[in-house]
């Protein structure tokens, strides 16, 4: 019951989600189209059959279709058939090619406009999260000498003031598998420097690889070295312990956290080697015996594993970013630019190769996001409504005709040439966007296939 919960709650989310913001990126291209004087005779919300339709006073027919991925604006156009002699003047192909430019550009602007509304709402209801404080560490982060307790006060020179910018910052580097400086104040109060180095990391990670990688979790998502779950014929199972047991110790090693229980498991295992573990269960306190077993990570490394798996833990957020009315709208500009910035780079290093192609989502983890963003409360839900926003609005501006980006495209075209391109070459070029779409949108699709079975 609670899979086809999670099923169901995921697929609203992304209804909802999807709705508001083809909706805004729609009436960007209807509000500019009516105010250049166009003739708009459909705004449809979906695609596919309509669930409902009816007509308004200004004759534009309103509709909401089944198929909620995307949406569309039907203006009255010379190209799809005879056009009365009345209706002329407000045909979308007669008006300047300033005016068709601009009609183009409004969706993925009322994007932007609608980021930015979100963060400043996100804002002034206040945003829980995590203050910046270093929990376990390993892999890069470890190599930098960054410790348990650590607080980051900087990422390259970049300040930081809770996870979520902390998280954002790291991705950035990481992606362009820099050399990056973190200044971070220990818990004595002394103030050090550590730079990681994202350059080690392997070419056309995935963002998920970037992030287990750089090695650091929040502190208050530290995790007590009890036992969650025991992999079935696993060396923990063949040793007798079982979920809920406490690990005390690691031949003769006090183990505070699961992080330290993970250290210290790799420093003492070896070969022919059996490990002593001094285990809590309930009021007994025994001593089991343990050989780990050489296993191999994803990222292709070899590590000794016991076999088991950390209790879950619920984590209070401890900060809460939020703005006045005032001075929450140049953060929320703030915030829509940074992320606008991010995507960009993001989307220019996949192009180019120097960005694994696994990046891209598809509705599938849309929906996920949506559901998770919206159980951790409004200004969480304000927060993904941004992000995806703008995804919409820069996704659209990509020069793929069938895209806004494809029409404007053209018209950068006929602003060179003085003249429109054929019928023939645009119907071509439609062809080709469209294939490049389905191809893009099968990507995303597999992506997130291999998320959920991974």
């Amino acid at each position: 019951m609670s899979d086809l919960t999670n099923i169901l709650g995921s697929a609203w989310w992304m209804i909802v989600t999807l709705g508001v913001l083809v909706t805004f990126h729609e009436f960007g291209h209807f509000w500019v189209a009516r105010r250049c004087g166009v003739k708009v005779l459909r705004f449809s919300v979906g695609f596919g059959r309509s669930i409902k339709s009816w007509y308004g006073k200004d004759g534009t027919e309103y509709c909401v279709a089944w198929i909620p991925l995307g949406g569309y604006v039907k203006m009255l156009d010379a190209r799809e058939g005879d056009v009365a002699p009345a209706d002329r003047p407000r045909e979308f192909t007669g008006k300047p090619i300033w005016q068709r430019i601009l009609i183009v550009l409004a969706g993925p602007g009322f994007n932007l406009i609608f980021a930015v509304a979100a963060f400043w709402a996100m804002l002034v209801i206040g945003k829980p999260d995590f203050q910046p404080l270093v929990g376990d560490v390993s892999h890069l982060a470890a190599q930098a000498g960054i410790q348990h307790g650590d607080r980051v006060l900087s990422v390259n020179g970049q300040p930081v003031s809770n996870w979520t910018d902390l998280g954002l910052a790291l991705a950035n580097a990481a992606q362009a598998r820099e050399a990056t400086p973190l200044k971070v104040r220990t818990p004595a109060g002394k103030i050090e420097t550590h730079v990681l180095q994202f350059e080690k990391l392997p070419p056309h990670s995935s963002g998920q690889t970037i992030v287990d990688q750089t090695g650091m979790v929040p502190l208050q998502r530290t995790l007590p070295p009890i036992v969650g779950k025991v992999v079935p014929d696993s060396a923990a199972r063949a040793a007798g312990l079982e979920a809920g047991d406490r690990i005390l110790s690691i031949d003769g090693t006090a183990i505070d956290d699961w992080h330290q229980l993970v250290d210290v498991t790799h420093a003492h295992a070896g070969p022919n080697h059996v490990l002593a573990l001094v285990v809590q269960r309930g009021d007994k306190r025994f001593t089991l015996n343990l050989q780990p077993r050489l296993t191999t990570e994803p990222d292709g490394t070899k590590s000794w594993a016991m076999g088991i798996y950390a209790e879950t833990k619920t984590a209070k957020y401890d900060t809460v970013m939020r703005r006045g009315p005032i001075a929450a709208i140049p953060d929320a500009v703030g915030q829509m630019w940074d992320i606008t910035a991010t995507t960009i780079k993001m989307l220019g290093r996949m192009v180019t190769g120097s960005a694994s192609l696994s990046n891209l989502s598809g509705p599938i983890s849309i929906a996920q996001y949506a559901q998770t963003s919206a159980e951790m409360g409004p200004a969480w839900f304000l927060y993904f409504l941004g992000i995806i926003s703008l995804s919409l609005g820069i996704m659209n501006l990509l020069p793929i005709p069938v895209l806004d980006g494809g029409h404007l495209l053209y018209y950068v075209i006929e602003l060179v040439k003085g003249s429109p391109l054929s019928d023939g070459a645009m119907a071509a070029g439609q062809y080709m966007g469209m294939a490049l779409l389905v191809m893009l949108m099968g990507l995303a699709f597999y992506n997130d296939i291999l998320r959920i079975f991974s």
